[in-house]
């Protein structure tokens, strides 16, 4: 086992909270040349009062985890490249000015400026009411807001843990609970980890229900990027084993579905659902890549534990948020009561668990981008690809 040391950021059991906190290589020497720090901080502020930060630097690779926000990913830099986009919300917003039941349900879009933004636990998808019989043979009906609650919910208990051992990998860890009375009792637990010197960071996600009774759970993972990532020529590639629009919004832009146009003034957003080839062991990827081809962002995951991916493309004017989303998940973002009928909600027991690895890297380099393309077409000759000019019953309503 490796060696580790942990520092504990927040834990409510035991009433502790650390305003601020620092560590890395100028007090704890992993190896020689290893350049590395993690810094936790609360925001002060307009909406980003209360907000806590812990920001991670590998030496080549930052990103700034909010536990205020469900252990979502704010931002990043790698080797001075922006990573997220820039929002029309000056974030991160604390979720106590995020009223999710606001505008029909769409509140959620008040407090949505993560590179990466969790959906879910017991939901993801469009707002509205969710008739059902559950396991028990009870009527439930539940009314849902946009994309679920736990990126509005605040983590309990985070620390922060460093592997004394090679390859020393950087870890930050928290707990978000997401329940209430009379209704499910769900717990996240959410592991970011890094390497220093690298371009990865690697997403571990466990979901428990910790009730009394059996659980629906859904998860749909929201990576973000604008420029330099994104601009017009930017291609996403993958591969294919069928893509679908999601409705006939989407179903106009069939002719550039891989491809990205600059930034358009009330760009009404697109989305499309693939159907992601995959080696013998479950293990796919997606690229988003600049019109030169020399920077790339890389979503890497496994199909049996993430068998859906969704691409949201939304290239509005800058100013009002130019920025696609590359989306691996449980399920594709339709309404609960459409998923369920396709068999896309996970069903808990009690106790029961779910979990998931995957990653996003960065590329900075042709080199890289090439590489990562190399991979797609290895994986793209074993698949036939089927692509979809309008929305398809098994996909989405």
């Amino acid at each position: 086992m490796l060696r580790h040391k942990t520092w504990t950021l927040t834990d409510i059991t035991h009433d502790t909270w650390l305003d601020s906190f620092a560590t890395g290589s100028d007090r704890l020497n992993l190896g020689h040349g290893l350049e590395w720090s993690v810094r936790k901080r609360t925001l002060h502020g307009g909406l980003r009062e209360g907000v806590d930060v812990i920001e991670i630097d590998n030496g080549a690779l930052r990103f700034a985890v909010l536990p205020t926000r469900g252990m979502g990913l704010w931002q990043g830099h790698y080797r001075g490249n922006f990573l997220g986009w820039r929002a029309p919300v000056h974030g991160p917003v604390h979720p106590a000015f995020v009223n999710q039941a606001g505008r029909g349900g769409l509140g959620w879009l008040a407090g949505f400026d993560e590179w990466l933004c969790r959906c879910g636990l017991a939901s993801n998808g469009p707002p509205g009411e969710d008739a059902y019989t559950d396991r028990a043979g009870r009527s439930r009906k539940d009314i849902l807001t946009l994309h679920g609650r736990i990126a509005n919910t605040p983590a309990h208990h985070v620390e922060v843990r460093v592997n004394l051992d090679a390859p020393y990998e950087i870890m930050v860890v928290g707990q978000v609970e997401e329940s209430m009375l009379f209704s499910p009792r769900l717990l996240l637990t959410a592991t970011y980890s890094t390497i220093p010197g690298s371009n990865r960071v690697v997403i571990h996600d466990v979901i428990e229900n910790r009730g009394g009774e059996p659980a629906e759970a859904q998860m749909l993972y929201h990576c973000n990027m604008g420029p330099p990532f994104l601009e017009g020529g930017s291609r996403i590639v993958a591969p294919l084993r069928e893509l679908a629009p999601i409705n006939a919004r989407a179903a106009e832009g069939m002719d550039t579905v891989d491809t990205y146009a600059a930034p358009v003034a009330g760009f009404p957003e697109q989305v499309y659902c693939y159907d992601l080839a995959a080696d013998a062991h479950g293990k796919t990827l997606a690229m988003l890549y600049n019109r030169a081809a020399d920077h790339g962002l890389v979503v890497r995951h496994n199909r049996n534990e993430l068998p859906c991916f969704t691409v949201w493309k939304s290239t509005g004017a800058l100013e009002d948020g130019y920025v696609t989303g590359l989306e691996p998940a449980t399920n594709f973002p339709n309404f609960r009561t459409f998923e369920r009928q396709h068999g896309r909600v996970l069903h808990l027991p009690p106790g029961g668990k779910w979990q998931c690895t995957w990653s996003m890297e960065v590329h900075d380099s042709a080199a890289g981008v090439a590489g990562v393309l190399k991979e797609i077409a290895t994986l793209q000759a074993h698949a036939k690809a089927t692509l979809h000019r309008s929305p398809q019953p098994r996909f989405s309503p």
